[in-house]
């Protein structure tokens, strides 16, 4: 890893759009697919046996966790996503804590469904900018933005805004090709077994940041940061929701992230993962950077009303010391903005 340097690189040359300005640009884009006829809601199972790369990985990917002792957890209630995320980070001691001048950043979003941000079933297009600005201005460089979706992949990231808003931003968009996916084995895994895993975007990369929204889940109860990894399975990953809980465990055991952004400002709280109107969110106000996903989770899991007793997964992996459900035993740092 390269030091940080002492000079703040230059802002970006392009400045990030504003509120109405994304929001114009979302349907604008709705209206545009739409038109054209590209919202088809078909399966992408364009991995099937014998589809992708047959190397075998006994590490899938790297662990990218920081253990410096600092503060694990903060709590930012609000409404404006990107000053709930700068507040947030700033309780964990900046962005700087994390991203040093040199580093190449992954931001993995979901990005699952070719619907508009504002129906909440997708990263928030607005928070992921923001959060690829203060990457650049820590000296990343480079921010690069992925997932695997389950529609169209162009669709998904048109729509849901996360195009627009990663590029102008400057971020790269990555829209998963055939030749990214690589056969892997989870060591000690029993579901992540011989399986298509997206790691071709990672070369190189040194941080990886998860950015989930809020949302119930019929089978796992919520997706929220674990199931958000859910999104670098390739193949067809339908077959896992036999034991949902059983793979999210899992991919928690495969992915160790920096930090994950947990975004409650609104909250699906019937009907996801796929949502489809808003009637099915309520604003929650809330905001969580942590380096622990399981405690990120347990707490998002009060804004579904529930606790982590409620979602199994929580608990096994818990038990599998991959995080704790007592978030409060970390001493959140709460905050409004």
């Amino acid at each position: 890893m390269n030091p940080a340097d002492s000079q703040p690189p230059p802002p970006s040359a392009v400045p990030p759009p504003s509120r109405r300005e994304f929001l114009r640009r979302t349907l604008e884009a709705g209206v545009a697919l739409a038109a054209t006829g590209s919202l088809g809601a078909w399966l992408w199972n364009r991995h099937p046996p014998g589809d992708f790369n047959r190397a075998a990985s006994a590490a899938l990917l790297p662990d990218f966790s920081v253990r410096d002792g600092g503060r694990s957890m903060s709590i930012i209630t609000g409404q404006n996503r990107p000053a709930m995320l700068r507040r947030g980070l700033e309780a964990m001691g900046g962005i700087e804590r994390f991203v040093r001048r040199g580093d190449r950043v992954m931001l993995k979003v979901n990005a699952a469904f070719a619907t508009p941000a504002i129906l909440g079933a997708t990263s928030n297009p607005e928070l992921v900018a923001e959060l690829a600005h203060l990457c650049l201005a820590a000296g990343a460089a480079a921010v690069l933005v992925t997932d695997n979706p389950i529609n169209d992949p162009e669709s998904c990231f048109n729509l849901c805004g996360l195009a627009p808003a990663v590029r102008a931003a400057g971020a790269e968009l990555i829209v998963p090709r055939a030749s990214d996916f690589v056969s892997g084995t989870l060591p000690g895994g029993q579901l992540i077994r011989n399986w298509p895993v997206l790691t071709g975007p990672f070369h190189g990369v040194t941080k990886l940041i998860g950015i989930a929204p809020v949302k119930h889940h019929n089978r796992a109860g919520a997706s929220m940061t674990m199931k958000n990894w859910y999104g670098l399975l390739g193949g067809r990953r339908n077959q896992f929701h036999q034991d949902i809980n059983g793979i999210i465990v899992e991919l928690a055991m495969m992915v160790r992230p920096t930090f994950v952004v947990l975004d409650g400002t609104t909250s699906m709280m019937t009907n996801g993962p796929t949502g489809g109107s808003l009637a099915d969110l309520k604003a929650t106000n809330t905001l969580v950077v942590s380096t622990d996903p399981v405690a990120a989770d347990a707490l998002g899991a009060t804004l579904l009303d529930r606790t982590w007793r409620d979602l199994p997964y929580l608990g096994r992996a818990a038990e599998c010391a991959l995080g704790t459900a007592d978030f409060e035993s970390l001493r959140p740092e709460r905050a409004a903005v």
